[in-house]
């Protein structure tokens, strides 16, 4: 399902949003965080399908490919310990504390009596202990019922506390923000509530980084966006405002078209959508794409996706496995992309519309459509994974691997 957003609109990035989020802080994120040791050197490959582009007449398919960022395998890994630097800066200003210290662990005495929480479907949980360790204090992270056994052992890997309950993802944040209130720890969220919006806005903002390796290079200012469309995935929306709002501040009124997709039983931005303010899911949550099954919009991500999103949608978990395979196969010739149930959402949304007359007109997809996709995750469950497209993750990545060599060979 596809609708369009009416309070959408196009102009100068504004004011009162710039002085939340903006390219400056994004930079300096990205700084901080070439010198965390969990991170790998350099930016994320952006793979380019044209094969798949002929397919679905567009004219290209971008996909940043945040299965590499690091061995946690998702882009989540860009925001905790952003939002963890900023928070120890606040609570030590007279400690004049450098992010390359604390991410090497050299302030570890001074943060022992430090305890982080947060609820989590898997990878923000295991980015926010990762960054715990490197610093030096403790963690406790809160599962959810649907939260697999493979996904918990990672972040529990990393030092973290494990806290189970037997709700959902919702009824998990409740529980973090209960028990940090109870023993006077820090929640560590990336979505926001009443009172609470300072660190959900640090975590969107690490997560600009993305777009900023993209543009890096690109002409000054004035020239075009190198994209016309770009399709994000939902959740709580904390992704897709902190890549909105780099976009819209870099190219104002020539910013691309923005697609938000979610799965169709966690609509939530949908809802919002529909109804002009931060909503509910309508449907069980429960989602294939768990870190995307999210059934409360975050109004402070709301605030940037209200003004910029042009369209939301969902899809359904059947598509987004479809979407999985597609690029894991690497059809027609194009790189195999190891993509996981949540990282392939946005083929799934361009596969939609691609294949519909009606949704490429409203949508102005066309043979001169550029579109970024963004593959937020790799195999963060590989079992899952494998079970899902019938590849394990070991296979696809020496797929892509020969792929590459044939397209060296052949240059040659």
């Amino acid at each position: 399902m596809l609708i369009p957003n009416p309070l959408a609109r196009r102009g100068t990035y504004e004011a009162a949003l710039q002085l939340v989020m903006n390219i400056a802080l994004a930079r300096e994120s990205r700084r901080w965080l070439s010198h965390w040791a969990v991170l790998n050197p350099g930016a994320t490959p952006v793979w380019q399908l044209p094969q798949l582009a002929q397919r679905l007449s567009v004219g290209q398919i971008s996909v940043k490919d945040e299965s590499t960022r690091s061995s946690l395998g998702s882009f989540k890994v860009l925001g905790a310990p952003i939002a963890l630097l900023r928070l120890i800066q606040r609570r030590w200003p007279d400690k004049a504390f450098k992010p390359e210290d604390l991410l090497a662990g050299r302030h570890a005495q001074d943060l022992q009596g430090l305890v982080v929480i947060s609820a989590t479907d898997g990878n923000h949980g295991r980015a926010l202990a990762a960054a715990a360790q490197s610093m030096g204090c403790r963690c406790v992270i809160v599962l959810h019922a649907q939260v697999s056994v493979e996904r918990e052992a990672p972040i529990a890997a990393f030092g973290a506390e494990i806290v189970r309950i037997s709700g959902n993802y919702d009824e998990s944040v409740q529980e973090a923000a209960r028990l940090a209130a109870a023993n006077d720890w820090q929640v560590v969220s990336d979505t926001s509530y009443e009172g609470y919006e300072e660190i959900p806005r640090d975590v969107m903002q690490g997560y600009a980084t993305i777009v900023d390796e993209l543009l890096e290079g690109q002409a000054a200012a004035a020239a075009p966006c190198p994209y016309t469309h770009v399709i994000l995935q939902g959740g709580v929306g904390g992704m897709a405002a902190g890549v909105v709002s780099y976009f819209w501040e870099r190219y104002g009124e020539r910013r691309p078209t923005f697609i938000v997709v979610e799965p169709e039983q966690a609509d939530c931005l949908y809802q919002s959508a529909r109804l002009g303010r931060p909503a509910q899911a309508t449907g069980s949550v429960d989602s294939v794409m768990a870190g995307l099954a999210c059934g409360e919009t975050s109004p402070l991500a709301w605030r940037f996706l209200q003004p910029a999103v042009d369209f939301f949608m969902t899809v359904s978990d059947e598509q987004a496995v479809d979407a999985m395979r597609t690029l894991a196969s690497g059809e027609a010739g194009d790189v195999p992309v190891l993509s996981g149930e949540s990282g392939a959402a946005g083929l799934a949304a361009l596969k939609a519309l691609a294949g519909s007359p009606e949704l490429r007109r409203q949508t102005g997809l066309g043979a001169d459509s550029h579109v970024l996709l963004i593959s937020t995750e790799g195999a963060t469950a590989p079992a899952v994974y494998a079970q899902l497209t019938g590849r394990s993750a070991p296979s696809v990545l020496a797929a892509q691997v020969d792929w590459q060599q044939r397209v060296v060979k052949s240059r040659s």
